[in-house]
């Protein structure tokens, strides 16, 4: 089942998403529900739903503003794709290898989730970057309350998945590595989520023998296609990821974890890297980014300009302060 959430007519709404090759039409939801009540009431529940709503009237989904389909309470994005990580640390230099530390845990960091976009919404250029890349990855969306779960919980735990764009300020996220925390302006503009949210069991028949889902994932930049991968090259399941995301903290309905981004062209550093160059360069505004992803469908977001750093409050640097210790008089 496809749960989405969308604007229509002035109005917010939630339904269910039938039909195929371009004449998807979407059907709202009973009694106002939202995607994240289906997701708190459960797979069972949210097919029921989904069933009474298809019998409802429908609007083309062409027709309608497909919004995130969560509105999420947190978002946690990993890194576990090792040739995309390969890729990254050869950025700085030609022979720098992948460290003994990522190889040890699924690694995540905390996004923003207002920074949720839609499918096909604009994407504004963050203030002060002049390097903006996409990220091609998948999200779990969990749908149930837990903590230091095991891999069979974490298994029903997950309800369901969407595309995942992480849209990077590459130069940003650079400087602000320096310091020695995560990735802060760098990475809080935006984020897509989406088409829409597709239940876990739409794609079980996808697992390989090592429990990975081999969804095929492709790259567009302006119809030009720049990376391809499959999913199950990931070096942790979603399953895995959950249980570390749990480990002594608790996990809620609705939060969304990313798999981080996939190899083979899934961003451009990862090629800049790989390359030695910026190649292909940078986004700028008029790019049109295209994800798509074997039985998630495709998110396509325009890049347009946003705006500039000198338009917006100052923030200076550092006020430089004595080593010495003062008193107060």
């Amino acid at each position: 089942m496809r749960l989405a959430r969308y604007e229509h007519d002035g109005r917010e709404l939630s339904g269910v998403v039938l039909g195929d090759d371009g004449d998807e039409r979407v059907h709202a939801l009973p009694g106002g529900a939202s995607v994240l009540d289906l997701v708190v009431a459960g797979l069972p529940a949210a097919r029921d739903a989904g069933d009474e709503a298809a019998r409802e009237p429908s609007v083309p989904v062409a027709d309608v503003r497909l919004l995130p389909p969560v509105t999420a309470p947190s978002v946690r994005d990993f890194v576990t794709f090792e040739e995309h990580v390969e890729g990254m640390v050869r950025g700085g230099s030609p022979d720098a290898q992948v460290g003994a530390a990522w190889y040890e845990a699924p690694t995540f960091y905390f996004t923003n989730p207002h920074g949720l976009v839609g499918a096909h919404d604009d994407v504004p250029v963050p203030p002060g970057t002049s390097q903006l890349d996409f990220e091609l990855e998948v999200a779990c969306v969990v749908g149930r309350a837990g903590r230091d779960l095991s891999l069979p919980q974490a298994r029903e735990a997950v309800f369901g998945y969407a595309l995942f764009n992480d849209w990077s300020a590459r130069d940003l996220q650079r400087r602000e590595m320096a310091v020695g925390l995560g990735p802060c302006k760098g990475k809080d503009s935006a984020t897509t989520l989406g088409p829409w949210l597709v239940t876990a069991d739409e794609l079980e028949h996808l697992r390989d023998g090592e429990g990975f889902l081999a969804l095929e994932l492709v790259a567009q930049v302006n119809g030009e296609e720049v990376g391809r991968d499959l999913l199950s090259n990931a070096s942790w399941t979603f399953e895995e990821m959950l249980v570390y995301a749990s480990r002594g903290t608790w996990v809620r309905p609705g939060d969304v974890l990313g798999s981080g981004t996939c190899g083979n062209g899934g961003c451009l550093a990862e090629l800049w890297g790989h390359r030695g160059r910026q190649d292909p360069p940078p986004l700028v505004p008029g790019d049109v980014v295209r994800l798509s992803a074997e039985g998630l469908g495709a998110v396509e977001n325009r890049v347009v300009a946003g705006p500039a750093l000198s338009d917006l409050p100052a923030v200076g640097p550092a006020r430089r302060r004595s080593r010495e210790r003062h008193r107060r008089a």
